[in-house]
C-alpha cells in the first residue's frame, strides 16, 4: 500500500468503535491484494499492523470535538458533567450520529427506542435531540441510583431493571462490567483535557 492509503486506513480505524480484539492484522496474497482483519487469525501469514495500545493512543489524538457545544449546553441544562456525557458517547457510538446496534440502539448515545420515547426524542439520529435525550437519561439514572456512577453506567448499558434485580449492584454480565470500566476510563481521560 502507498503512504496515502495507509494514512486513510489508519484514520478510518480511528473512526470505528474500539473493538474487543487486541489488534489489526494484515497479509498480502499472491495477487498483491492486502487483507485486513481484527479477528485473531490462524496461521503465520498475517502480521500485526496496529496493536490495541497504538489504537488507544491514536484514538486519543483524534479526540472528537464536533459535538462539544451541544454536550456543554445539555450537560449544563440537566446538571450532568459534560465529560461524562462525552465518555458515554465515545463508548456507545465513537461519535457516529448514524450508529445503530444490532439490538436497535440508535445515534450518538445509542438510545433504545423506548428510552428515546421516554426522553421525548423524536429523531434519535439528530445529534442535538440524541444528546439531549441521552443527557436527560443520565440525569434520570443519577436520580434513580443516588448519583452512584457505577450503577448509573451499568443501568445505561443493561437497563435500570437489571441493576435493581441484582440488589442495586452491577449485573454480573461481562459486557456490562467492561462497559462500566471503559466509560470510567474515557471519563477520567476527558476530565484531564
Amino acid at each position: 500500500l502507498n503512504m496515502s492509503i495507509k494514512v486513510v486506513f489508519i484514520v478510518g480505524l480511528c473512526l470505528l468503535p474500539l473493538a474487543a480484539y487486541p489488534a489489526i492484522y494484515t497479509y498480502v496474497d499472491e495477487s498483491g491484494t492486502s487483507h485486513f482483519t481484527n479477528i485473531l487469525p490462524i496461521g503465520k501469514k498475517f502480521r500485526v499492523v496496529i496493536s490495541e495500545r497504538i489504537r488507544h493512543v491514536v484514538a486519543r489524538v483524534f479526540n472528537n470535538t464536533t459535538y462539544d457545544g451541544i454536550i456543554e449546553r445539555q450537560a449544563q441544562t440537566h446538571g450532568i458533567d459534560p465529560s461524562l456525557v462525552k465518555a458515554v458517547m465515545k463508548a456507545e457510538s465513537n461519535f457516529n450520529p448514524n450508529a445503530m446496534s444490532h439490538k436497535g440502539a440508535q445515534g450518538l448515545m445509542q438510545l433504545m427506542p423506548d428510552t428515546a420515547r421516554l426522553m421525548k426524542v423524536d429523531n434519535p439520529f439528530d445529534p442535538e435531540e440524541n444528546i439531549r435525550g441521552g443527557t436527560r437519561y443520565l440525569k434520570y439514572l443519577g436520580e434513580t441510583f443516588g448519583g452512584n456512577l457505577d450503577l448509573m453506567l451499568a443501568a445505561y448499558n443493561a437497563g435500570p431493571a437489571r441493576v435493581k434485580e441484582y440488589n442495586m449492584n452491577i449485573p454480573p454480565y461481562d459486557e456490562t462490567r467492561t462497559y462500566v470500566q471503559r466509560v470510567k476510563s474515557y471519563y477520567k481521560s476527558f476530565k484531564k483535557n
